[in-house]
């Protein structure tokens, strides 16, 4: 597939990739210092039957921001990108980051989602010390480069054992001061939201590894709680933050399985 781009109501061009066909489409939004890209083995396996649509975010790959902004800001480019591809619902899988903000998307327009899945995420914010180091890290990164302790940080934190780094050292030398800054942006000003959990009415299943150093699986199951339609917790046994990659058979029968349900329950979805 060839990556498109379009420009959208929010004052973004976005890049995407869409691989066609019919239906209510999946949307995969991806992590912090990540793009669509790292969603390939789930697109191996359900773009054969699915329409599926990656995106690049605002500040991460070929999708440049005008500045700092909020997952707030995010949301409503998911939004505003469905509107571009004149997509009325949708179902979303997010990744950290990505589940940040659709979370976020599914309280502005639930009426836009079949169900979203929450991936290897939460919705509180960053614990304090923890935040701090990260901080430090990456103020030296955007002061001073990339190093090799810093990508060994980042393939630890981001990604974990079992994942392939190669590609995503190569992604992350290239990224630049302004989208460093402006995608910690957001991450530095995110929200705490447990409170509001209520307001999420869609159908949530949440999937996270037991072995994630960047994002408790304590975290996610406290998020899971707290939605008003869960549909489980599917904890992966040494799972680590980037799960998608480093277990993507497990992964992809839980998103098989929660797909099949809501096809059971919309049948008009597949048309």
């Amino acid at each position: 597939m060839a990556i498109s781009k379009i420009k959208v109501k929010t004052g973004i061009e976005i890049a995407y990739e869409d691989t066609g066909g019919t239906g209510v489409p999946i949307i995969f939004s991806h992590g912090l210092f990540m793009n669509h890209t790292m969603f390939a083995p789930q697109l191996e396996e359900f773009a054969k039957s699915w329409r599926c649509i990656t995106w690049d975010e605002r500040g991460h790959g070929d999708t440049r921001s005008s500045g700092h902004f909020n997952y707030w800001d995010s949301a409503n480019d998911l939004l505003a990108l469905m509107d571009a591809l004149n997509i009325d619902r949708a179902i979303h899988v997010g990744m950290s980051q990505g589940g940040i903000l659709g979370i976020r998307a599914s309280m502005l327009a639930p009426e836009r989602f079949v169900g979203i899945v929450q991936l290897a995420t939460q919705v509180g914010k960053l614990a304090e010390e923890g935040a701090a180091v990260f901080k430090e890290i990456t103020d030296d990164w955007m002061a001073n480069g990339i190093d090799e302790g810093k990508q060994e940080f980042l393939k630890d934190l981001i990604l974990g054992p079992g994942v392939d780094d190669t590609y995503w050292r190569q992604y992350w030398a290239q990224l630049s001061p302004d989208q460093l800054d402006d995608a910690l942006s957001a991450l530095f000003s995110i929200d705490e939201m447990y409170h509001r959990l209520h307001e999420v009415t869609v159908p949530v299943l949440t999937i996270h590894g037991t072995a994630d150093v960047s994002t408790p699986h304590e975290l996610a199951e406290r998020m899971a709680a707290g939605v008003v339609d869960s549909r489980g917790v599917v904890l992966i046994e040494n799972g680590p933050h980037g799960v998608n990659l480093s277990h993507p058979d497990q992964v992809n029968a839980a998103l098989r399985k929660f797909f099949a349900e809501l096809v059971e329950e919309n049948p008009d979805i597949r048309n």
